[in-house]
């Protein structure tokens, strides 16, 4: 590919008919093996607005021998170098960000002012954070005998398969390419099915300074294409975002060849509210923590919210009022705060949620915002978002991730109460709580059992943060220098005897 083929394209349903049915191996955008194809659609109204490839073995294997023949030149090439092309994709894609925004937007749902812009200018900050680091790729010297000179060193993999969802697609791509990348592995990216188009963008800018084969990536289903990635006997490391249960199958397959693997799975965050907490700073904070925006369509939203009973009635209206603000319409509308659920099928599962709630007796539904009236819209994924009260910590709508715009507001009137029942869960993802009382803060973020605990303050996964859940949330970390090392290179021993 030659830059020309690059040229700024902000009308998202053009590019998205450019990229229809077209993987990227070997720095090639080609067709799947087979020819087939599945349709993108666009939530908001419905539409087919593109192809995706339907990838398979054939094509899980070309890519793979394209990384391997790729990737061992590539870790010749010393870490600064590496880190220097990444930094430099970084700017090119910057460049980039508004139309693979709109595409974003296009294929998503999630509104282009409020989530989509802003994932996009995340992926090339995140290649610059990754490539700043190459440098910090060094072993350490170890005085194990004063006649012998002992020292590691950190060597590359070989070829990384990296998984990603829908909900996030470009900054949890990003999370897990960058730091592949500078540790000297070739990747293979295996899109979403929901959301192929902007991903493959990502990686066809990326290819215009990369090495061809170092940076691929495959569209297809899990059986079809996902199982073949990981169990291919040249793919070194796995690292996967998605479900607990998809997880677990991907556990398994890497297991059968003893290969690593990172998982980040699902979540159900609780988020404490202290009587004595700062009620506007709680409110705005439960806004940002359930990821409205994105139709609550997050591992770390704050699904589980913990209100002192003093401040429950008062948290409950402000909540409702602040949600009832926001617009909900065309994700490609700059006057939208809130787009839509991501397909069909999530779109039934997180309505069936919602009727559950609302058949349970004692359970109050406190539907927010407006579903748009827009006639283009009619056949949009819009789901109006819903508080729940009256529901019990044991009841599934508070134990199962939902994925959608759900959130159970509980009142709790004992803080060790309001502690155990943040705990009590198969998840341990992320946990807030909100307080004045440096005590009760500093004890909560010990005692909370979650990999991500933050204090008054609710924000999403930052580049230098160690990120990474516990219990069925997941295994190691991602996010943070430590993340390059432990799961993207061996450490290798070396003694030398002088004497």
């Amino acid at each position: 590919m030659t830059d020309q083929n690059l040229v700024l394209n902000t009308t998202p349903h053009a590019l998205a008919r450019e990229l229809s049915g077209l993987l990227l191996i070997g720095g090639e955008l080609r067709p799947a093996a087979t020819g087939k194809t599945f349709d993108v659609v666009n939530p908001a109204t419905g539409d087919v607005i593109a192809t995706a490839a339907d990838g398979g073995e054939r094509d899980v294997d070309a890519a793979v021998r394209a990384a391997v023949a790729a990737q061992g030149a590539w870790a010749r090439l010393s870490a600064r170098e590496r880190g220097r092309l990444l930094v430099e994709c970084g700017r090119r894609l910057a460049g980039h960000a508004e139309e693979i925004g709109r595409l974003l937007a296009l294929e998503t749902g999630k509104a282009i002012r409020t989530e989509s812009r802003v994932e996009a200018s995340l992926v090339a900050d995140t290649l610059s954070f990754y490539g700043g680091l190459a440098s910090e790729l060094k072993g350490e010297t170890v005085p194990f005998h004063p006649k012998m000179l002992t020292f590691t060193q950190r060597e590359p993999i070989g070829v990384v398969g990296a998984i990603i969802p829908w909900n996030v697609p470009l900054y949890l791509m990003a999370l897990k390419i960058a730091p592949a990348l500078v540790a000297g592995n070739a990747v293979i990216v295996k899109s979403a099915e929901e959301a192929p188009l902007a991903a493959l963008r990502v990686i066809q800018v990326m290819n215009q300074l990369l090495p061809p084969g170092v940076l691929n990536i495959l569209s297809g289903d899990g059986p079809g294409c996902g199982a073949p990635l990981v169990s291919h006997p040249g793919v070194g490391k796995v690292t996967f975002t998605g479900s607990v249960e998809t997880g677990k199958i991907i556990s398994h397959l890497a297991a059968d060849k003893l290969i690593p693997v990172t998982l980040e799975l699902g979540g159900k965050s609780p988020m404490i509210v202290m009587g004595d907490a700062d009620l506007d700073k709680a409110i705005d904070g439960a806004v940002a923590g359930m990821r409205f925006t994105r139709q609550g369509q997050s591992c770390t939203a704050s699904s589980r919210i913990f209100v002192h009973e003093s401040l429950h009635d008062a948290f409950l209206d402000k909540l409702k009022a602040k949600v009832d603000a926001m617009t909900m319409g065309d994700p490609l509308d700059e006057a939208t705060d809130i787009g839509t659920i991501i397909s069909p099928q999530q779109f039934e599962r997180v309505r069936s949620y919602i009727a559950l709630g609302e058949a349970t007796a004692g359970a109050v539904a406190h539907r927010c915002s407006a579903l748009p009236t827009d006639e283009r819209l009619a056949r949009g994924l819009f789901v109006q978002p819903v508080l729940f009260t009256g529901l019990p910590n044991d009841h599934r709508l508070a134990r199962e991730e939902i994925f959608g715009p759900v959130t159970c507001v509980i009142a709790f009137r004992d803080y060790e109460d309001a502690l155990a029942m943040a705990n009590d869960s198969d998840f341990g993802l992320a946990a807030t709580i909100w307080t004045r009382d440096l005590r009760t803060a500093l004890d909560a973020t010990r005692r909370l059992q979650a990999g991500f605990v933050q204090v008054n303050q609710n924000l999403v996964v930052q580049p230098g943060l160690s990120y990474g859940g516990f219990k069925q949330s997941g295994l190691g970390k991602e996010a943070s220098l430590e993340a390059m090392l432990d799961h993207f290179t061996h450490k290798k021993t070396v003694i030398l005897n002088m004497d």
